[in-house]
């Protein structure tokens, strides 16, 4: 690989001389070389730990906010930014560590990630005040960014062979899966038992253990080194990306678009990723090779990933209200029925790469989306009564398409970018994931909003203030109809969730076109999967 030491004589037999950067005058170490021998599938394991810590924490504390709320007594601006920042953190820094790590080393910059995760966990788990908790959320949310790219070129590194990189990037797609689905699971085991911290403090074993472990096991590399690394360009992604997800979230959370708290981060945050993109095309060595965008494989990847997310995540959101509020099921009971998902997604994810080399990067991608907005029309037959086997069945075919989608998406992505800017890769596909998720938040939230509040507001017998608090949403409409008197109150609870039925059918609707329009541009991922020689036949 350009701009890389020779490796020493120390091999494994069959493998042939890899160039891995360990220093200028440092011999390396024997057993470390990039993919040698069964040491490979060792780095994985490593990798998938890492993941699944950071997918964990994403969503274990959405169970142990009503705990926080008690004993730390935050106000409603400081309760936001507790949940929101450190995935906001995470976001806006993916492309600054992910590039850092093309040039600095991608293990340093992992290890490094492993260390601040660590101490960040110990800060929030020991929190006396939100702003403190505040505070080591962020430190969180710096420690993923660093963790979460460095895993996936790190995988790009050891495994040059496509076809196993494939079942790799499937393994680490089911962890991922898995972290997501085990945070509120682990959270509200932990909450039943010990205080709110306590989920915090589970990462502090596994990043004690993963530290000395992934100095030992993991193979350092980095891109080109020519010319300096682009701090500006660095810093103008890291504060764009931050406004924009800013700006999204705010959206998702019902903000008005037109308010100064939504336009001036999304403003200025667009503002400073287009000089970004103008920077990093004027300059001879630029930060991320935007060139890779005009490969079709790569950008029309990164293009299914933000529309799979978009048109999901929010989805996601209103399906566990629903479970909740009008099917009447507890956290644990709505954890439990979306398993069969979680399930599913992690049988993708292994059967991924015998997949990828039966279809092709084409059909597999397109497949899973037709497969995911079956699904998801499928879910219009929902409505006030439950009917758990028509969810479970539905469940596992959204979760086996989702994955399925992601992983062509993934693998066909790393696999396009050139060996030397996997990092800066990495970065822009979780940053498509991240930004594409908030964006499905805001829009199918908007859309589920403007759809459920009209048949809310002519409720009989209710009175204005009384409808427009039920408006807001099916909880509030609930509480509302509480206070209420027969027969005002049992009308707007029913009306509130007829309603909320209503808008769900249409948001369904929504999300699967948008899927649907993944599946057109899928056709631009080409036919085979290209593994130099060995590549499935031109279907």
């Amino acid at each position: 690989m350009s701009g890389t030491t020779t490796a020493g004589p120390r091999r494994a037999a069959g493998v042939p001389r890899q160039r891995i950067r360990r220093g200028p005058w440092l011999p390396p170490r024997p057993g470390r070389e990039r993919g040698a021998g069964a040491n490979r599938w060792t780095v994985l394991v490593v990798l998938c730990v890492s993941l699944l810590l950071v997918a964990v924490d994403a969503t274990v504390l959405h169970v142990a906010v009503p705990a926080v709320t008690e004993d730390l007594r935050p106000g409603a601006v400081q309760l936001l930014w507790i949940v929101d920042v450190y995935p906001l953190v995470c976001a806006s820094l993916l492309i600054l560590f992910g590039t850092l790590g093309d040039r600095v080393g991608r293990r340093r910059v992992l290890l490094l990630g492993y260390g601040l995760f660590g101490v960040a966990s110990a800060l929030a788990a020991l929190a006396t005040g939100p702003d403190v908790l505040i505070g080591a959320r962020a430190l969180l949310g710096v420690g993923g960014a660093m963790i979460m790219p460095a895993t996936l070129s790190i995988l790009r590194q050891v495994f040059p062979d496509r076809r196993e990189r494939a079942l790799a990037v499937g393994v680490w797609s089911a962890v991922a899966a898995v972290g997501a689905a085990l945070g509120p699971l682990l959270g509200g085991f932990l909450l039943e038992h010990f205080w709110w911290g306590s989920v915090f403090l589970i990462n502090i074993p596994l990043m004690a253990v993963s530290l000395p472990v992934g100095r030992w096991l993991l193979p350092e590399s980095t891109g080109e080194r020519n010319g300096p690394w682009d701090v500006l360009g660095a810093l103008m992604a890291a504060f764009g990306l931050f406004g924009l997800v800013l700006a999204v979230k705010r959206l998702g959370g019902g903000e008005p678009p037109l308010t100064l708290a939504t336009l001036v981060p999304a403003v200025v945050g667009g503002g400073l990723l287009a000089l970004f993109i103008r920077r990093q095309r004027r300059r001879e060595h630029p930060l991320v090779d935007l060139r890779m965008f005009a490969r079709p494989a790569f950008g029309t990847s990164v293009g299914c990933i933000v529309l799979a997310m978009l048109a999901l995540v929010g989805l996601e959101l209103i399906a566990a209200q629903y479970l909740q509020l009008v099917l009447g099921l507890t956290p644990l009971e709505t954890g439990l029925r979306l398993l069969p998902l979680t399930l599913a997604a992690m049988a993708a994810g292994l059967l991924g790469s015998r997949l990828l080399h039966l279809l092709g990067p084409r059909t597999m991608v397109g497949l899973g989306f037709v497969l995911t907005a079956a699904a998801v029309v499928s879910l219009t037959a929902m409505g006030a009564d439950d009917r758990p086997t028509l969810l479970c069945a539905v469940f596992v075919l959204l979760g086996f398409g989702l994955e399925t989608t992601l992983f062509g998406a993934y693998e066909s992505m790393l696999s396009e970018a050139p060996p030397e800017s996997a990092g800066g890769a990495a970065a822009i596909g979780e940053t498509s994931y991240q930004l594409g998720a908030g964006i499905g938040i805001a829009l199918l939230g908007s859309v589920m909003n403007a759809t459920y509040a009209p048949g809310v507001a002519g409720t009989r017998g209710v009175p204005s203030e009384a409808a427009t608090a039920a408006s807001h949403s099916l909880g509030e409409a609930y509480e509302v109809a509480d206070r209420l008197p027969a027969p005002a109150g049992p009308a707007l609870r029913v009306a509130a969730r007829d309603a909320f039925v209503h808008g769900l059918h249409v948001t369904l609707l929504l999300s699967a076109g948008l899927l649907l329009l993944g599946a057109v541009a899928a056709l631009r991922l080409p036919r085979a999967m290209d593994c130099g020689g060995d590549s499935v036949e031109e279907r």
